[in-house]
Order: structure tokens, then C-alpha cells, then sequence
């Protein structure tokens, strides 16, 4: 069910055509920076990939595709892109990336079964997908955090530039991002949700990194669901805690909630990918091609994540509503809301 969080006193701070140029400004810049931060290189990706081939993001495992198929190859099926998690971590190897080096790229997705429409969810999604080669012993906490900080970084970088293009746009960054695993949030906030214990740690602090995402937690919940063929979210690290992977959040006034910018992480190995297949009950996906490249070596280890290309936008760009920084399909009742409400989506 579509909702919409209104806002008496938002109005725009750009025309329509002020926004585009603000949208293009924003991407540039900020690809341009996280390429030289991280040491990437830009790649062309896919908008579809054969179906049963392993590579595409399943996320949880439960949501539909977006599929059709392709006369001229005998009907064959192929689907729309949920992202590129595995996809990256191949092309890395077939094209030769050595440790230290990276890509990244534009990933636009269909998610038809996104079950709530609002401010910040929409079926259409775009982001920058990255991918870095790293060594076995950079496979720990300190060097995730590292890279979280880089990419941290390059956030301040564009926002001192937004507010030099645009002085009404105003910064609001902290200057450091605070990191905090999901474990010590349930013991913080025992009695709320994660959605709700992520608002709490985000206000108080204004950038987050929640550290362990889709490994259990003592209560037997999950802070948030994780496929379990590309995040590593069983490893023990040096704390003894599960996870070497999670989320970038900022609070965002304007919704009064916490808002994911980027979900990343170190990247499984054979023997995290299998035992998570184990625990996800679906070990029958390692005779998968992509499956069977990484259990015989073929593939590098690798830290990696989306970023979220519309809603670093709407948040640089003070905007109430995803539709307002990329165009989409949207229920007829919240269209007619966005009208009333003085939100121009695009």
C-alpha cells in the first residue's frame, strides 16, 4: 500500500529545471570522486540477464522479476536486473582487476514486487554498483571500515560542493560517520524495531554505518534480510561478532527518519557463500555457473556495494519524495497527493 509522508511546510527550494541540472551536477560529481577514493574504474553493465544463471541479486529470495523473453534465441527467458552484486564480481576477474583496483557502474533495476510505495520507495531503482579486489587478509572489520570512511568522505566532498553551487541548500553532514553493530542496537533499543532502532542511533548521531546485516542475532531475529550469496554475514571479525558487511544511514529532517544511502559489504567466500546457502536453505544454487566459478577459485575476493543514486539526490537536494529526482510509475493516489502537497515529480 502506497504512503506518503507529507510536509506542511516543504516547498521546494528548485524549479524542475533547476532540479535536472542539480541531479547531473550531484552525479557527476560524486562518481567522479568515489572513482579516484576507491581507485575504480567505469564499466558498462547490463539491463537484463539470462534467467538461471546464478548471476542476478535474488535479495531475499522470495521477490518476483521482471522477465520477459527473447524471440530471436528461441524464446529464450531472460529478466530484468534487481542489481549487481555477483554480476561485478566477474567481471572483475574475467577482466583482469588486480588487488586495490575496482569498477563501478550505473545499475538501473525493476523491483514490481516493492510492497510499499512512499517518499523513498519506488519499483524503479539506480544506483552505483562498485566492486574493489582485495586480499585474504584484508577480509576483516578494520579494513571495512576503512572503505565505509573513503566513501564517507566523498559524501562531505559533494555536499561543500552543493552548498557552493546552491547556498539555499544548506550542510547538515557530521563531520565523522559513527559505526555501531546490530547486536549492540538491539541491546540499546530492545523493544523497537530495527527500522525504528536505525532512527534512533541515526538522529542522535546524523551518519551511521549499522555493522551485520542478515546474520541472526541473539534474539533469533535479523536486523534486515541479506541474500547469502554475496554479503559475508556469518564471518566472525575480531570482536567475535557476525557480519562483515552493512549500511550507510543519514538522517534526514525533512522525513523525520533515518535514510539508506548504500548497503555494502566484504564479500563472501566459498566457504561463507556455502554455509550461508545452508542456512538460507538453498544449497541446491552452487551447481549454478556463477556459483561454480567462486567455489573453484575463479572469481577474486572483494569488498563491495550499491549507492543509491536518486536518493543521494533527494537528500543533497532537499527533497521530499524520490519521484521528485527520478521518474517512475507511481499510484494514482499518490500522484494525486504529491499534486496537493506542492511535490513535482518528475
Amino acid at each position: 500500500m502506497s504512503e506518503l509522508i507529507s510536509n506542511t511546510e516543504y516547498k521546494s527550494a528548485m524549479s524542475l529545471r533547476d532540479t535536472e541540472r542539480g541531479i547531473k551536477f550531484i552525479k557527476d560529481f560524486f562518481q567522479d570522486n568515489l572513482a579516484q577514493a576507491l581507485n575504480l574504474q567505469r564499466v558498462s553493465a547490463p539491463l537484463f540477464l539470462r534467467k538461471g544463471s546464478g548471476v542476478n541479486d535474488d535479495l531475499n529470495g522470495i521477490e518476483a522479476k521482471a522477465a520477459f523473453k527473447i524471440k530471436d534465441d528461441g524464446y529464450s527467458d531472460v529478466e530484468c536486473l534487481f542489481s549487481l552484486a555477483k554480476w561485478k564480481r566477474m567481471v572483475l576477474a574475467d577482466y583482469g582487476f588486480e588487488q586495490g583496483e575496482g569498477l563501478y557502474t550505473d545499475m538501473n533495476a525493476i523491483r514490481p514486487d516493492e510492497e510499499c510505495l512512499d517518499n523513498l520507495h519506488s519499483i524503479y531503482v539506480d544506483q552505483w554498483d562498485w566492486e574493489r579486489v582485495m586480499s585474504r587478509e584484508e577480509r576483516n572489520l578494520d579494513f571495512l571500515k576503512m572503505i565505509v570512511r573513503k566513501i564517507y568522505d566523498v559524501l562531505k566532498k559533494t555536499e561543500a560542493a552543493v552548498d557552493a553551487k546552491y547556498p539555499q541548500i544548506k550542510p547538515m553532514l557530521p563531520d565523522e560517520i559513527t559505526f555501531v553493530h546490530s547486536e549492540d542496537l538491539l541491546d540499546m533499543y530492545p523493544d523497537l524495531c530495527p527500522r525504528e532502532r536505525e532512527n534512533r542511533i541515526t538522529e542522535k548521531h546524523g551518519a551511521v554505518f549499522v555493522i551485520g546485516i542478515g546474520g541472526e542475532l541473539k534474539d533469533s531475529t535479523t536486523h534486515d534480510g541479506r541474500a547469502p550469496d554475496y554479503d559475508d554475514w556469518t564471518t566472525p571479525t575480531g570482536e567475535g561478532r557476525i557480519g562483515l558487511n552493512g549500511d550507510i544511514l543519514l538522517w534526514y529532517p525533512l522525513l523525520n527518519r533515518a535514510i539508506e544511502i548504500s548497503s555494502m559489504g566484504i564479500r563472501v567466500d566459498a566457504e561463507a557463500m556455502l554455509r550461508q546457502l545452508e542456512i538460507r536453505g538453498a544449497p541446491e544454487r552452487k551447481d549454478m555457473p556463477w556459483h561454480k566459478r567462486l567455489i573453484a577459485d575463479e572469481l577474486p575476493l572483494s569488498v563491495g556495494g550499491g549507492i543509491g543514486q536518486s536518493r543521494l539526490c533527494m537528500y543533497f537536494l532537499r527533497k521530499l519524495h524520490v519521484g521528485e529526482v527520478h521518474a517512475s510509475v507511481w499510484p494514482e493516489d499518490m500522484t494525486q497527493k504529491c499534486k496537493e502537497a506542492g511535490i513535482m515529480l518528475l
